[in-house]
């Protein structure tokens, strides 16, 4: 699938890209950077697969969220965005790390409910990411309403090999990363007031 095939492209230049300490280049190198790890995502292996494809083995395809969270990262990179404030991504956070509770441990079999079937007949779900979003408009997340608005309009277009919405929404590692930033958070501000209590 022609899509699938550039999203693991698009994924392999972007794992790259913000991975790579570039901080002392022109925005000119940073782009071509970027531009030369699409292209490099694209080059055969000995086994028939591309780099990008290689990656895509190891992590299946990433959420719609994932990506729309990557590609602002990269545009932050490239100085095209502002960099976000802790505050700014608070809500994210809290939204992909509550999200991934109420998934992932139903889908390994801990509970009752079945959480991740609501993804095939997806109404309801649809009207509650609907609801989370106005939340995050009104909160003005930009990024949060631009990430559940393409992943639903993706699922709705059937742009990923699974029809699942849920697989649209979310992966492992952005709800890793979501309760990581959560904890190290709160871990930060733990500290930062023991040590105001002290002085």
């Amino acid at each position: 699938m022609i899509i699938a095939s550039w999203q693991a492209v698009l994924t392999f230049a972007l794992v790259i890209f913000l991975l790579l300490p570039l901080g002392r280049l022109s925005v000119g190198y940073r782009l071509a950077t970027l531009l030369a790890l699409t292209l490099i995502a694209l080059i055969p292996l000995s086994t028939g697969l591309t780099l990008a494809g290689m990656l895509r083995g190891l992590t299946d395809d990433l959420a719609f969220t994932s990506l729309v969270w990557m590609a602002a990262a990269a545009a932050i990179k490239l100085g095209y965005m502002p960099p976000m404030s802790v505050a700014q991504k608070w809500p994210l956070w809290l939204c992909f790390g509550v999200l991934g509770l109420v998934l992932y441990p139903a889908a390994l079999g801990i509970g009752m409910i079945d959480t991740y079937r609501w993804g095939y007949n997806a109404r309801y779900l649809i009207i509650f990411v609907g609801l989370l979003t106005l939340m995050l408009v009104w909160l003005r997340s930009s990024l949060g309403l631009a990430m559940f608005l393409l992943a639903t309009i993706g699922f709705l277009l059937g742009l990923k090999v699974s029809d699942n919405y849920w697989d649209y929404l979310l992966d492992p590692f952005i709800v890793l990363y979501s309760l990581g930033a959560i904890i190290m958070a709160m871990a930060f501000a733990a500290s930062r007031k023991l040590r105001s209590s002290k002085a």
